[in-house]
């Protein structure tokens, strides 16, 4: 009856044993973090659509990249406008998938950080003629156990961070996308208007070529017009040239190949947009910079790693090492027979790695100078950005003006001059001479306007990139692009 009440006894506590085991893998495993349905691209998306007002998508099967590709097929249908091409940009590019990779990668990396360390199992078998030993251990970290929480913190906090960094990687593509539309449309405003002008001078040439002729011109002012329409034909050649690079560049950004290459570009730039006067530049960059939010999770992160290195700064690694053994023998009796010896053990070690040359305190200093450059990093970054912000708002304004100017005055006033120039040579009030003058300084006038308004644009687009993130501040915008090869893009 005793026997009996002390077997279910034992039962019922290796039953609590297993159950409260059970519940600790259970209450680990619940804090360990998982993987997110959209990819991590959330964030990203959620800024695309409040700055920009597009959609970004992360493709990671046939079925995203199929709707993707219906989408960029439908904006392809219509003439590319400057936000529809930032939409297939953010669509079809791939450089920006593989941005979204990379932050794949981060997530992946936070999710394996938030798991337990494992532990380390180990078996060996010795045996003799007479001797069979075995023995079974486990070993695992305790400095990795102890400190799992905080490494799990900073895994995370490293994956906020990459979202963001996705995020400045979808603003930059935009404003990239953007500048170079502006550029490819003003590259065809060019070689339309040095098309109507040669054309124009063609048939001047054929007067002139029938004046001479009939004596009615001397050789002098036919060789004039001859050059000046040479002159035009090469600078036709050199805009046709540039529009052609142009288009290249934007089909790079926008991730195009094949049949899509075939897409349709206005003749001419938009018209200037409303001018806007903004209060409280700087304070707006500094609030709503996305490099400006990674650097300040980069120096968070930096604080968190410095107060993990302060706190085992004199321990490297603890390893709890739990061993069994299992000895069997056998001896020979004097009266030949064979008796059979066995044995059991268990052993516990605690193995401590002291730091006897270096007591952590390169650890703690490297940690320390880390730390205060990305300090500084960051102090000189809200610097920048408060100048940045000022540079592309006087840069905006400038170009504006500039175009305006432009539009207002020297255009006009250069086509009054032009047909009075016209009228009087008709009347022989002045000669070839004059009017081809006239004529060359208008040509350059329009160019000149051409290029002002798409600076104007293209300024436009710094500034409004300079208060998030993802642009370059400058009128030029220029843009890093990979070589491709390839022959001229369709005409359109």
């Amino acid at each position: 009856m005793t026997s009996a009440f002390r077997s279910a006894d034992q039962t019922s506590s290796a039953t609590i044993r297993r159950f409260t085991l059970l519940a600790g893998v259970a209450v680990i495993l619940g804090g360990c973090a998982t993987f997110s349905a959209d990819g991590g691209v959330g964030t990203a998306q959620t800024i695309a659509y409040t700055e920009l007002n597009k959609d970004v998508v992360k493709i990671t099967d046939d079925a995203a990249a199929g709707s993707a590709k219906a989408r960029v097929d439908q904006l392809l249908k219509k003439p590319l406008t400057a936000d529809s091409a930032v939409q297939i940009a953010l669509l079809s590019n791939r450089g920006l998938q593989a941005a979204f990779n990379e932050l794949g990668i981060a997530e992946a990396q936070m999710v394996a950080a938030s798991l337990p360390p494992n532990p380390r199992f180990g078996i060996s078998k010795l045996s003799g003629r007479f001797e069979v030993e075995i023995e079974r251990q486990i070993v695992g970290s305790l400095f990795a156990l102890a400190t799992w929480p905080a490494r799990a913190e900073v895994a995370r906090d490293r994956f906020q961070n990459a979202q963001l960094r996705a995020a400045e990687a979808v603003l930059k593509l935009a404003a990239d996308t953007r500048k170079q539309y502006y550029r490819s449309v003003a590259a065809n405003a060019q070689v339309g208007f040095y098309e109507q002008a040669k054309s124009t001078t063609d048939a001047a040439t054929q007067l002139f070529k029938r004046l001479g002729e009939s004596g009615g011109i001397n050789k002098l002012d036919q060789a004039r017009e001859f050059a000046f329409d040479a002159e035009l034909g090469a600078q036709l050649a050199q805009a046709r040239l540039q529009q052609r690079q142009e288009r290249e560049r934007l089909v790079r950004q926008l991730g195009l190949w094949g049949d899509d290459l075939k897409f349709r570009m206005p003749a001419s730039l938009p018209a200037l947009p409303r001018l806007q006067s903004v209060k409280a530049v700087e304070a707006e960059a500094l609030r709503k910079r996305v490099d400006i939010q990674i650097a300040r999770g980069e120096l968070n992160l930096l604080a968190k790693s410095l107060g993990l290195t302060q706190a085992t700064r004199f321990v490297n690694d603890i390893d709890l090492l739990g061993r069994r053994t299992y000895d069997r023998g056998r001896s020979v009796l004097p009266d030949g027979d064979v008796e059979r010896e066995t044995s059991r053990s268990r052993t516990l070690e605690l193995e401590i790695e002291i730091p006897i040359f270096d007591f952590g305190q390169s650890k703690v200093a490297l940690a320390e100078q880390t730390y205060m450059q990305a300090a500084n990093r960051l102090a000189e970054k809200a610097v920048n950005v408060r100048s940045e912000a000022r540079e592309a708002y006087v840069s905006y304004r400038g170009t504006y003006d500039i175009a305006r100017q432009y539009i207002n005055n020297v255009l006009p006033l250069r086509k009054i001059i032009q047909d009075e120039a016209l009228l009087q040579y008709n009347g022989m009030l002045i000669d070839v001479t004059q009017l081809i003058t006239d004529a060359r300084a208008r040509i350059l006038s329009n160019v000149a306007g051409i290029n002002a308004r798409r600076d104007a644009w293209i300024a436009h687009t710094d500034f409004k990139h300079a208060l998030i993130g993802g642009g370059s501040v400058g009128g030029g915008g220029g843009t890093a692009v990979a070589a491709a090869g390839g022959g001229d893009a369709p005409a359109h």
